[in-house]
């Protein structure tokens, strides 16, 4: 079999479509059905089932599906370590980073990456911690960096190290209770309502882990809503809906405006009342089995020596 009948079969997989498969590959469709039926009368095997104007993938055609994701995936970064050979002069990097940390930590650091690797391409895509973690899993991205817990799934084939750390500010808007106080005690947390970002964001992770180490049950908190990022919250709570824990960093602009304030949890039960806080890593994650470039070993360089925190 050939490398452009697996892109063939793949794109056919992926739409279960001759046509659309065509269309996308910049091919005829007389050529995409050949090749299907050039690797089934091979190895003898039907890959996809015809039912009318419909297809199915057989069981054979999940296994080379399989297999074929990672051949490619293989070549591709066979292709990009012999580009890499001419001092980092061209290259690609695929990031993926959660929101928070690729909005407000990372863009600094690509930055100073960019300035002294002015050719090599860097591909950065933004979503919730657990999704960057399946991505990294998965070769969707080279490096992944995120807070909050790695899935008990994924962490025997996930490297990681800490590059920085992020700190949550427990937040309220003018109209709360508790915006002219500096401090609250800990059970006081469950006598307001809150905004919460989504499960399996790095900041939800955070403050259920600080809340459980408190002696708080997260279930108990009145929750009133679930949004898919901490600008959303920011905003919902600045509108005087209830409190957030917030990294830091977005709120930094609203507290020093004022129409944010940020509240300091006190222990009652520790001597002199101690002052709780809700600070987590940043992460930096690889696949420690897949082939690392040597513009992925050229950027950690840069991440790791500054470990520059977020806080």
């Amino acid at each position: 079999m050939t490398l452009e009948q697996l892109r063939i079969f793949l794109a056919v997989a992926e739409m279960l479509h001759f046509t659309r498969a065509a269309e996308a590959l910049y091919i005829t469709q007389p050529a995409v059905s050949a090749a299907i039926q050039t690797l089934e009368t091979e190895y003898g095997t039907k890959l996809f089932h015809r039912i009318g104007r419909h297809i199915e993938i057989t069981d054979a055609g999940k296994l080379l599906q399989c297999e074929a994701q990672k051949i490619l995936a293989h070549v591709e970064l066979t292709e990009r370590g012999l580009k890499e050979l001419n001092n980092l002069q061209r290259g690609e990097l695929k990031l993926g980073a959660s929101l928070t940390v690729g909005n407000y930590w990372l863009p600094e650091k690509i930055s100073q990456f960019k300035h002294l690797y002015p050719g090599i391409f860097i591909d950065c895509k933004l979503g919730n911690a657990e999704e960057i973690c399946e991505g990294t899993a998965v070769g969707m991205y080279d490096l992944g960096l995120v807070t909050g817990d790695i899935k008990a799934s994924l962490q025997h084939c996930l490297q990681k190290e800490e590059v920085g750390s992020d700190r949550l500010q427990i937040v309220v808007s003018k109209s709360h209770p508790w915006f002219h106080r500096s401090e609250i005690y800990v059970d006081e947390l469950l006598n307001t309502t809150w905004v919460m970002r989504e499960s399996g964001s790095g900041a939800q992770q955070m403050f259920h882990q600080a809340l459980q180490s408190w002696g708080i049950e997260p279930s108990k908190l009145d929750v009133v809503l679930n949004l898919n990022t901490s600008e959303m919250v920011k905003a919902v709570v600045e509108s005087s809906v209830g409190a957030a824990a917030i990294p830091e960093l977005i709120v930094k602009k609203e507290l020093q405006l004022g129409t944010l304030h940020s509240v300091q949890v006190i222990d009652p039960r520790k001597k002199s009342g101690k002052k709780l806080e809700i600070v987590q890593p940043v992460w930096k994650l690889k696949h420690h089995q897949r082939f690392h470039t040597r513009v992925m070993a050229a950027f950690e360089a840069l991440l790791i020596p500054n470990n520059v925190q977020c806080a």
